[in-house]
């Protein structure tokens, strides 16, 4: 029998008693009322037992009693018995997240909902200048950085942000936020002072030999041009070696002048000006991106007059690498179309053409530098491999985005899109 069959048998059973000794006395309502008052008296006197065992958090074992309150005791003992067992596992699970946490050597800071400190590693404290006293002090009041609080406030977290270290001002941290649970972020910051300085003798690598080179490929296309004009063309093999010679020469030069191309957009200071845009891409048009023969081929549409704040001369290179590629990259009897409109807010120009296209696993890879898609055309296109890297770092630098949408046979679209704080009158 179950103690609530148990509780109830006897219930009925006192009830029971009571008519048949009401009915044989006459008073069955005074001992009903009699037996009632029992009965709210004991149920009291169990519910304030229970409360004051409560109150002191259920510690030790539970009274001792009968029936169904032994069983509530019971199952109260047990989850609390449960869930003390739950606390002290997650209680180790905590400590060994802290303790590997601890052994990272990248810094990290658990922030709250009101983004204040919770906890931090040892490596925050060394890199970030936290104390263990600024637990609760909320993140934006301890490390001040403007560019670090816009980060902070636009809740865009998908990149990483270079700051140097509050700490020692030689140190660069890539300070990166990740959201988890219900409104709570880890903040990671890692140190990258040394990719940055192999980066920083790269770019100066890359910036010197180029210099260098333009002398002695300036002075090598000169002779070379002056040898062809003095060839009477008796020897064939004279003849087309020259015209290897200079269009060998020609592809060095362009790489070259790409390549100072990318220092300026890593080095060189911003200038912002309002830019024509359709005066500027009519011209480019005109020109043809820079590929003979081909001005005929490209159709400019253009849907607004909405111009952008940038440099001229970098979204000249841009859009004149991407119109090039289009042209490169199609048959010659094919169209290729130059699109300028606005999508909102957004400012887009599209650049579609129809010709081999892009794998798909190409795609995420064609701004790389010097990465050139594997051919499915059996033809080898002329160029340096350093086109879109172009057009990737000038967008990022007037704060726009690229767009690819490519299928292999069917042509590609590249579209640039330049935010509203872009655009100008």
């Amino acid at each position: 029998m179950s103690i609530w069959q148990r509780e109830i048998t006897i219930a009925l059973l006192s009830l029971f008693a009571v008519a048949v000794i009401g009915g044989l006395t006459g008073y069955w309502l005074p001992m009903l009322l009699a037996v009632a008052l029992i009965f709210l008296c004991r149920q009291i006197y169990q519910i304030n037992r229970f409360e004051r065992w409560i109150r002191v958090g259920g510690k030790g074992g539970y009274p001792n009693t009968k029936g169904i309150w032994e069983e509530i005791y019971y199952h109260v003992y047990r989850i609390k018995k449960n869930d003390k067992r739950r606390k002290k596992k997650l209680g180790k699970m905590i400590d060994q997240f802290r303790q590997s946490t601890e052994a990272l050597p990248d810094a990290a800071v658990v922030l709250g909902s009101d983004d204040e400190i919770e906890w931090a590693n040892k490596a925050a404290l060394n890199v970030l200048g936290l104390q263990q006293s600024d637990k609760g002090q909320r993140i934006l009041n301890l490390l001040r950085y403007p560019e670090f609080v816009r980060y902070f406030d636009a809740k865009d977290f998908r990149d990483a942000i270079i700051l140097p270290s509050p700490v020692d001002a030689n140190i660069i941290l890539a300070v990166r936020i990740v959201s988890y649970g219900a409104g709570l972020r880890l903040l990671l910051a890692q140190d990258v002072t040394q990719l940055k300085q192999m980066e920083r003798m790269r770019k100066d690598f890359v910036a010197n030999v180029s210099h260098e080179l333009r002398t002695p490929l300036t002075v090598l296309k000169g002779y070379i041009e002056t040898l062809q004009d003095l060839d009477d063309g008796g020897s064939a093999l004279l003849t087309g070696s020259l015209e290897q010679m200079r269009g060998q020469t020609e592809r060095m030069q362009h790489l070259v002048d790409d390549l100072l191309m990318l220092t300026r957009l890593e080095t060189q200071q911003r200038r912002t000006l309002c830019v024509d845009m359709p005066a500027l891409l009519k011209q480019i048009c005109s020109e043809g991106g820079g590929v003979e023969n081909s001005s005929g081929h490209i159709e400019l549409s253009l849907e607004s007059e909405v111009n952008i704040h940038g440099d001229e001369q970098e979204l000249r290179s841009a859009f004149t690498n991407l119109l090039g590629n289009a042209l490169k990259y199609s048959p010659a009897d094919s169209v290729v179309n130059v699109r300028w409109f606005q999508d909102g807010d957004t400012a887009v120009l599209e650049v579609q053409d129809r010709g081999i296209g892009i794998a798909a696993a190409d795609i995420p890879r064609v701004t790389e530098r010097f990465y050139r898609a594997e051919s499915h055309h059996g033809r080898k296109t002329p160029g340096t491999g350093l086109g879109l890297a172009i057009v990737k770092h000038v967008l990022l630098r007037h704060d726009a985005r690229l767009h690819i949408i490519s299928e292999l046979g069917k042509g590609s679209c590249f579209s640039c899109h330049f935010p509203a704080n872009r655009l100008c009158d």
